[in-house]
């Protein structure tokens, strides 16, 4: 995976917002499609034993100085171009709202028939993020990293599963469906390392725990 603006070049991230845009007119989801395949678990301990341990700082964190949802494709917002790749035999609208379809959560193991279930999971949270990094970037960097439909970041899920997660680090929430844990930590590591997040102690002590598992 190229690093692109990761670590060293966290500026160029403001440009992302377009080029992810323009990335989905290429490649458009498909039913069934999974969340982007997370990096091998060798590579997530290599990467994880690269990032910055610090504690986390909270200070001036809002949900509106992360931007979401823009439009992805054509009327498509972020909500239903996930809704799209994650579900199965989706129909939509003329807005992309789904009207019919069914939803796996990876999360607990549930299918949904109705999109009002089903949540779109910010793997790294918004508030985690804004803790480890992101309260330094610019409203671009943070609208882009809300919205990111190429790294595994974003995933449709159980409403009620997302929200017990919360703002939660692997240091207090994996997911409850153990099959999916090692796929969850990859994830969050390789996000982590691509915009450059830190870890604070506890959270580093469990994703090593977690990988060493995998």
């Amino acid at each position: 995976m190229p690093k692109f603006y990761a670590r060293q070049r966290l500026s160029v991230l403001a440009g992302l917002t377009g080029m992810v845009a323009t990335a989905a007119l290429f490649n458009s989801p498909t039913a069934s499609a999974a969340l982007p395949t997370p990096v091998a678990a060798s590579t997530a301990r290599g990467y994880l034993s690269q990032l910055t341990v610090a504690a986390e700082d909270r200070t001036g964190y809002s949900r509106d100085k992360f931007p979401t949802w823009i439009t992805i494709e054509g009327t498509c917002n972020t909500r239903e171009w996930i809704l799209k790749r994650d579900g199965t035999n989706v129909v939509t609208n003329s807005a992309c709202t789904a009207t019919s379809g069914s939803w796996y959560s990876p999360y607990d193991g549930a299918t949904w028939t109705s999109a009002s279930d089903v949540d779109i999971d910010h793997l790294v949270p918004l508030a985690e993020a804004w803790d480890s990094g992101a309260s330094k970037w610019t409203t671009a960097q943070r609208q882009a990293f809300a919205n990111d439909v190429t790294r595994p970041q974003l995933l449709a899920v159980t409403d009620n599963v997302n929200q017990s997660k919360g703002d939660q680090d692997p240091a207090t929430w994996i997911p409850p469906r153990t099959a999916y844990d090692c796929t969850y930590v990859r994830a969050w590591v390789q996000v982590k390392y691509y915009y450059n997040l830190s870890v604070d102690p506890a959270e580093k002590t469990a994703l090593q725990n977690d990988l060493a598992g995998c």
